[in-house]
């Protein structure tokens, strides 16, 4: 996809992996409808880009947040493109989750995805060549103990993507899934990134993880998965998964210390609207 002039509507574009997005992007000369909540934070965006980036502050799990989102991108001109990257997760074993987290969580990560792009995809059919690219995770493929919740909306996302990738195969519309690894980002809790250590799982700079994303892009390549070896323990998941069992298994003693085994039940998460995996 030539991104000089792309007119490209980003949602999560206050979180962690967005903002770098959102430099990427705009050094690389596309125009960019910016979705998100955090209105301070898309308001520095837009100070920084003046003249690049236009602003949309919408809750996406409402119909009328949507929409607001459907008239601004009309009033944009169109799209070339959308990147769904908002989302939000919660570090906690599912017994210990209260059932109004767990429903928010869906409702942004899966049903707020998919019914934007169900209002934005005739946009993008008006195009000559129009991309669609969901965020997903490597928690889309591999059942993570401690985020059943999250690994449930992002293996969603990628049934999603990969349905409607067949489902516009002979259209000009293409369908990217994008899986990167954990990011070190403020998605990620304390107890996330001292579990991480533990196990000595490595945590990706979001600038390098938004520099593959822009080139996934920008090539139009239609899955990527980041980091190594997350990447082949994808691969092995689907062929061999029970010897991912064992090596979760022996994992397990250090993911439930962190996940706070006897601790009180987390509050309710909040959009932060970023599309990384913990």
């Amino acid at each position: 996809m030539q991104l000089r002039d792309a007119r490209i509507l980003l949602t999560g574009a206050s979180g962690g992996i967005g903002q770098v997005l959102v430099e990427r992007l705009c050094a690389n000369s596309a125009r960019l409808l910016l979705v998100g909540r955090d209105s301070l934070a898309l308001e520095a965006l837009t100070r920084r880009y003046p003249g690049q980036v236009s602003l949309v502050c919408a809750d996406l799990t409402q119909r009328s947040g949507r929409h607001t989102v459907l008239d601004a991108a009309r009033r944009f001109g169109g799209l070339n493109g959308v990147i769904n990257a908002a989302g939000i997760n919660q570090f906690s074993l599912l017994e210990q989750q209260d059932e109004d987290a767990i429903a928010r969580l869906i409702g942004v990560n899966v049903t707020a995805t998919l019914q934007l792009t169900h209002l934005l995809l005739p946009l993008l059919r008006q195009q000559p060549q129009a991309l669609l690219v969901n965020l997903g995770s490597t928690f889309g493929s591999i059942g993570y103990p401690g985020f059943a919740a999250y690994c449930a909306s992002k293996f969603a996302l990628r049934g999603f993507s990969e349905a409607l990738r067949r489902e516009l195969a002979d259209s000009h519309v293409k369908v990217l899934y994008i899986a990167p690894r954990a990011t070190r980002t403020a998605m990620n809790s304390a107890d996330v990134v001292a579990m991480n250590d533990a196990l000595k799982v490595e945590m990706d700079d979001p600038q390098e993880v938004a520099r593959q994303i822009v080139h996934a892009i920008a090539t139009e390549r239609e899955e990527l998965y980041l980091g190594w070896p997350e990447k082949i323990f994808v691969r092995l998941n689907g062929l061999l998964p029970r010897l991912v069992d064992q090596a979760l298994r022996k994992q397990l003693p250090v993911i439930k210390h962190f996940a706070g085994a006897e601790q009180p039940q987390p509050p309710i998460p909040q959009p932060n609207s970023t599309g990384e995996h913990p």
